[in-house]
């Protein structure tokens, strides 16, 4: 039942208010998506393909009767998408209130502009022998692929380069690691953030080398109609070059619709670049929560409503939140994608139409990691600390020494790990009680002078090192 504050309460439907965060509260992070997974650039690059086509058509003559275009009609034809606007978009949502087709109001839309070209002649020639698939495919491809070469991928290798720089900048701050949360063997920062980059960057590398595919072969990808008009045209000849000519990789056999394998694979890998993220946003924030980072506040910023001393981690938390939601898209966009009843349904159309949000929720935590990490003071003193009240973690260090002096010949080196457990498990071990232990070991000279030299801030292997693997 309803209150007086319900019944009171002035409503907002009417205004031209945003529903969703990334339409609202996020719209300048994500705003360059829309130039390319938005329902008005979807209906731009439908324009673009229907036009190319008849272009193809024409300058190809594959229709008995027609001929290439000059050069002045060809730049006319195309100015009709290069012109595409806002107006645009409201005379096509004119036109498919009448049709309630959104593929056919772009054939009359592009229609209406043939006479004032001189091409009117040509308008049978738009949308021909074309499934509305034919031109949604190739659409959503070209989006797609826009979205991801000029805007996501830019940003999420523009991160990488500065986690990158993170690790060579830390090569050399030793770190205690803790394997399940207990204090283990030392490494260093950077190489921690090394191994967060060197993953994002394979991920990356995947998805570059995405490959787009479209069809264009009418209502059921066998060429039917294109035949039946026209029997000595090479339509699968003709159909390849048009895909190719797009910048798409041409997909010879499909049913009505191209079968989107190709969108599956891209957003697995791109879901598994926001899981490696993710799990970089909880380990940071972990380092955080110990003081191994310093979080510089920002001038005028409230952590906290009510605790004016907290700087809270709030852009890797906002971060994973929308991590998790764009791969809650993208996990379900790849698994329905891949799946038509017979040789077409709908349920793609629906789908597609998230694209851009699971784009831009990933597009968005990039931009918040972007700005946390830019927020960070490594603590050196607080990782120096840490290392120096957990000298135990070098009983692997001595008990593999023991192990190699057995084998090399010398006496007394008799369970070694069982010797080192009876020493540090469940207590503390400081420098002395550790390097008193060596001591009495009776190792070799070589083997004793090198573990009493070595600490845990210098217990980290070729950690360092290992950091030049970015480089490759």
């Amino acid at each position: 039942m309803g209150t007086m504050a319900d019944s009171a309460r002035i409503s907002l439907a009417s205004e031209p208010l945003a529903l969703g965060a990334l339409d609202g509260r996020y719209r300048a992070a994500v705003a360059p998506l829309v130039d390319h997974l938005s329902e008005a650039a979807l209906n731009r690059d439908r324009v673009h393909v229907e036009v190319e086509w008849l272009i193809h058509l024409t300058d190809n003559s594959v229709l008995p009767g027609t001929s290439p275009l000059t050069a002045a009609q060809r730049s006319a034809l195309r100015k009709i998408v290069t012109d595409f606007n806002a107006a645009s978009v409201a005379e096509l949502a004119e036109i498919e209130a009448v049709t309630v087709h959104d593929v056919k109001a772009v054939e009359y839309y592009i229609g209406r502009r043939l006479g004032n070209i001189g091409v009117e002649n040509l308008t049978a020639l738009v949308h021909f022998g074309c499934t509305s698939e034919d031109i949604n495919n190739l659409s959503y491809a070209l989006g797609i692929k826009d979205a991801v070469t000029n805007v996501w991928l830019p940003a999420a290798c523009e991160l990488v380069a500065q986690i990158t720089t993170m690790a060579e900048d830390s090569r050399d701050v030793p770190m205690l690691s803790r394997t399940h949360g207990q204090p283990a063997t030392p490494t260093t920062l950077g190489k921690e953030m090394a191994v967060l980059a060197w993953r994002l960057t394979r991920q990356l590398d995947r998805i570059e080398k995405t490959e787009f595919l479209g069809k264009i072969n009418g209502a059921t990808g066998t060429y039917a109609a294109h035949y039946a008009s026209v029997p000595a045209a090479d339509w699968q000849e003709v159909s390849r070059t048009f895909v190719e000519g797009l910048g798409l990789t041409w997909n010879p056999l499909t049913t009505q619709i191209e079968s989107h394998d190709w969108q599956a694979e891209l957003y697995a890998d791109m879901a598994r670049f926001n899981r490696i993220l993710h799990n970089l946003c909880t380990d940071v924030w972990s380092y955080i929560s110990i003081g191994y980072f310093a979080q510089v506040p920002v001038a005028g910023a409230t952590g906290s409503s009510t605790m004016p001393h907290k700087v809270n981690p709030i852009r890797f938390e906002n971060a994973e939140a929308n991590l998790e939601i764009s791969n809650g898209l993208l996990d379900t966009l790849g698994a329905t994608l891949v799946t038509s009843r017979w040789q077409r349904d709908l349920t793609d159309s629906s789908s597609q139409r998230n694209i851009g949000t699971a784009f831009g929720h990933s597009l968005l935590a990039i931009s918040n990691v972007a700005k946390g990490l830019d927020r960070l003071d490594v603590a050196e003193a607080v990782l120096a600390e840490d290392l120096e009240n957990n000298w135990e973690v070098l009983g692997e260090a001595i008990q593999m020494v023991m192990r190699a002096e057995s084998i090399a010949g010398v006496e007394g080196m008799e369970n070694p790990y069982e010797r080192l457990k009876d020493l540090t498990r469940g207590q503390r071990v400081d420098a002395a009680r550790m390097q008193e232990f060596v001591s009495t070991l009776g190792l070799s000279a070589e083997a004793e002078a090198r573990l009493l030299a070595l600490t845990p801030g210098s217990y980290n292997g070729i950690a360092s090192k290992l950091v030049d693997h970015l480089k490759k």
